[in-house]
């Protein structure tokens, strides 16, 4: 397929999309007056908030949902998006069965998409993998996301790091929460925040670093709101690039420069060293200061001009630091400067210090894309951390950092299952060599099966995609064909390449699907038994309600489906199967999920009368024998779950869940259950129990508006849309509230270019181009020099222009920030 064949393809496509009618009125009429519906427990599908929601199914459809009053999530709100969650099932252009490009009756990487059978999928997959293994384990991949169910992760974790022996897995959550998951590394040897969603209750004042959540986030800003208003002295600070609706609440509203956040973070924190608002106490017996390497480059392809002038490219190294040292590094850092390089007035600024600096005011710091999609993100999440560190506001009721997440899952499954081409579940990691050997034997694999070298990142398999070097590759619950960076540099050119063969697995013909080579049929959401872990270390379940259409299945089903079609004799080599030969001849499926812990739940253990076709198609009940194995990982260590049967009864549990109850608060006595008495505080995670605050400067970005490209573009969501819109689009009202992405501008800067409101204009990058409208009114307020658009329209593909530099330690995409120049189309 030609780029020009892609694009009308991609065209068709988007206007299929939102031609799809779901349920009917009519039916939604009738339902309303039959009383015969059951409900049943889920969480949203959509974002990291994890609302519970209550599903309603009539004659094997849902037909209605509700916000669960029971939930303590969102009380029995739902955004806007949630109120229309039945009809993300229901649009027209449901993939029901497999479809493979065929020609005569055979694969060809040109033909048209063929409906085929399972089996004939699979074994042209099984063929495709097994070929490109003998190649290495980074020819053969798959890139997931937080979208996955808790079981699928593990599920595929297991099948490639320990079947397949390839660490080439990677999730959708490497775009959206790795910079987050590194620091909190750093930091704390531990991932996730330490605080809970309790805080919006408790907390005099909330921070948002670059965070919409009016819109990204909206029931948890239901709950800021709400302390807000009810608590005159309560502060609402929204830092931002742009005027957004967070905004209209902020009682300070802050507008800086792309990038120099980090310059404000580090007066911040000059600031309470010159007004001895330091926390002493805590900072001896709790924290190390460290000094972290600079000039580490920005993630790009070696032999960049940006990296072959970086002195310490991709260093994460640091070294230790005085308190007088780390009070000379920020000396730098006035208030003068900063005000006048970050553009936000010295008033504002010291007004926000203050609020840190006062020790009788909780505070809540707010992050999530602004901050961690950044190519200085995890030195950012260091930055926001070291302001709590340095005053105690840390692990205490309404004190606390909180990094935001995207997804529903992309704590519970890509972070703690462990998803990513790094890491193992409950924070271990693929290069640690007891890491390796604790994991091998809960999996009751021979010592070496998981192999000792990490696998590629999401950018990095789009480069070797593009090389030839990774050749079979299988997508799962994410569209990243359009929501990746630099769509036509490396992915769309290595999904084409007919040295690659393609699988995506999806609900609909996504941008993705339709680059690919076989696209699998996907049950969604309550069409399977699921779990999610969100933001607040949230653990939630559901059953199954509903059958999928046609011969869709789940994602579990398919990775363990799949895993029938390899023998070891085929993938592990010689030598590890000669002195282990009582694997010789076993399937994967054998070794890995009929090992006699996966399958030791009966079916019986399913209540009668509900639906779970995995575990009717297998025999046993997987999703319990899966968790509770990949349970073992974690108790004990820091990473608690509760009994798998609680999680049914409950709206979920907060880890670590010790002797059945969840902590709300970790690392601090009286709330975690890992701190002894006496202790105040322990940073378990550390050796020592101590965090470590990091001292880090202000780098540029890698990309800055000039002469012939003279704005900062930026990219990010809209509250009508989720990501890419697979499924909000396919809401008839959802469509309708928002139908078509457009291009939020200043008037000066509309003005200087003849260009009117509603003008049709060119988006120019060093990448390429794409045509929008002009906005100058509507909810986003941009200053002059900065542009914005939402990425959800597949008309109009943001990341055909945005830049694949990335954060060098987390290795997460930077979306905020790229040069363009805009022009009338």
């Amino acid at each position: 397929m030609k780029r020009r064949e892609f694009m009308k393809a991609n065209a068709a496509a988007a206007a299929a999309t939102v031609a799809g009618v779901t349920i009917p009125i009519k039916v939604l009429a009738q339902s309303d007056a039959d009383k015969s519906i059951t409900w049943s427990k889920a969480p949203c599908r959509y974002c990291g908030v994890g609302c519970g929601v209550l599903v309603g199914v009539q004659n094997g459809r849902v037909v209605a949902s509700q916000g669960d009053p029971e939930a303590p999530v969102n009380k029995g709100l739902n955004c806007i998006k949630g109120y229309f969650l039945p009809k993300i099932m229901y649009g027209q252009d449901r993939v029901k069965q497999p479809l493979l490009r065929m020609t005569n009756g055979q694969y060809d990487k040109n033909g048209e998409f063929t409906p085929v059978s399972w089996d004939k999928a699979f074994t042209i997959m099984s063929e495709k993998y097994k070929a490109a293994l003998k190649n290495g384990p980074n020819a053969a991949g798959i890139f997931m996301s937080g979208q996955s169910t808790v079981w699928e992760g593990y599920a595929a974790a297991k099948l490639f790091k320990a079947g397949l022996r390839s660490n080439n897995i990677d999730p959708n959550a490497r775009h959206c929460m790795a910079s987050a998951v590194v620091s909190f590394m750093r930091s704390f040897g531990m991932d996730e925040p330490m605080g809970c969603y309790d805080d919006f209750e408790l907390a005099d004042a909330f921070v948002l670093w670059g965070s919409n959540m009016a819109e990204a986030h909206p029931i948890l800003w239901s709950r800021l709101t709400d302390r807000r208003l009810s608590n005159p002295n309560v502060k609402v600070v929204v830092l931002s690039t742009f005027l957004n609706r967070s905004c209209d609440l902020a009682d300070i509203k802050m507008v800086f420069t792309p990038q120099t956040e980090m310059k404000i973070l580090n007066y911040i924190a000059n600031y309470l060293i010159q007004n001895n608002a330091v926390n002493k106490e805590f900072m001896d017996n709790f924290v190390n200061i460290r000094k972290g390497a600079t000039d580490i480059g920005y993630g790009l392809r070696p032999n960049h001009p940006l990296e072959q002038k970086a002195a310490n490219a991709n260093s994460g190294a640091s070294e230790p630091m005085t308190f007088e040292e780390y009070k000379q590094f920020l000396s730098e850092y006035t208030l003068e400067k900063v005000s006048k390089e970050s553009g936000v007035p010295a008033e504002q600024i010291t007004a926000l210090a203050k609020l840190y600096a006062d020790p009788n005011v909780k505070v809540m710091s707010l992050w999530c894309m602004g901050v961690n999609q950044h190519v200085r993100g995890v030195w950012t999440n260091h930055l926001i951390y070291n302001l709590h560190l340095m005053t105690g506001k840390i692990s205490l009721p309404g004190n606390g950092p909180f990094s935001l997440t995207g997804q529903p899952s992309a704590c519970g499954t890509a972070r703690e299952v462990g998803t990513f081409a790094h890491r193992l579940p409950a924070d271990l990691v693929v290069a640690n060599p007891e890491h390796r050997k604790f994991s091998e034997k809960i999996w009751k694999l021979p010592d070496g099966a998981i192999q000792p070298e990490q696998g590629l990142h999401a950018v990095a398999q789009d480069r070797a995609l593009r090389d030839g070097k990774l050749n079979a590759y299988w997508t799962q619950t994410t569209n990243n064909m359009q929501a990746g960076p630099n769509i036509y540099e490396d992915r769309m050119k290595g999904w084409r390449d007919p040295r690659n063969f393609i699988v995506v697995s999806d609900p609909y013909p996504t941008v993705s699907a339709l680059s690919a080579d076989l696209i699998l049929p996907t049950s969604m959401w309550v069409e399977k038994e699921g779990a999610y872990g969100n933001a607040e270390r949230r653990c939630q379940f559901w059953r199954q309600a509903i059958k999928g259409p046609g011969e869709s299945r789940s994602d579990l089903w398919q990775l363990v489906e799949f895993s029938k079609y390899f023998k070891t004799d085929e993938v592990w080599p010689a030598e590890l199967l000669a002195k282990n030969p009582e694997f010789r001849g076993k399937t994967l499926y054998q070794v890995l999920f009929a090992n006699g812990q996966v399958d030791k739940y009966p079916l019986s253990d399913i209540p009668a009368g509900l639906l779970n076709d995995e575990s009717k198609d297998f025999g046993y009940y997987i999703q319990k024998g899966l968790f509770e194995e990949y349970a073992t990982f974690g108790r004990g260590h820091g990473h608690d779950l509760a009994d798998f049967e609680l999680y049914h009864k409950a709206r979920g549990l907060r880890w670590p869940v010790v002797d059945s109850k969840e902590t709300l608060w970790r690392y601090s006595e009286g709330y975690d259950p890992y701190v002894k008495p006496g202790q105040k505080f322990n940073f378990y995670g550390n050796k020592d129990g101590k965090a470590v605050i990091f001292a880090l400067p202000y780098e540029p970005p890698a990309e800055m508006p000039d002469k012939e490209y003279d704005l900062w573009f930026c990219t990010g969501r809209v509250i009508e849309h989720w990501h890419t819109g697979t499924m909000t689009r396919r809401v008839p009202e959802l469509h309708r509230a928002f139908p078509q992405a457009v291009l939020f501008m200043n008037p000066v800067d509309a003005q200087k270019r003849q260009l009117r409101r509603g003008d049709k204009v060119k988006i120019i990058s060093r990448r390429g181009e794409i045509t929008s409208l002009v906005e100058t009114r509507g909810r986003n307020k941009m200053p002059e020099g900065v542009v914005f658009i939402p990425f959800f329209d597949a008309s109009q593909l943001a990341n055909a222009i945005t830049l694949d530099a990335t954060d060098p330690l987390s290795k997460e995409t930077d979306f905020k920030k790229c040069a363009v120049r805009v022009e009338k189309a």
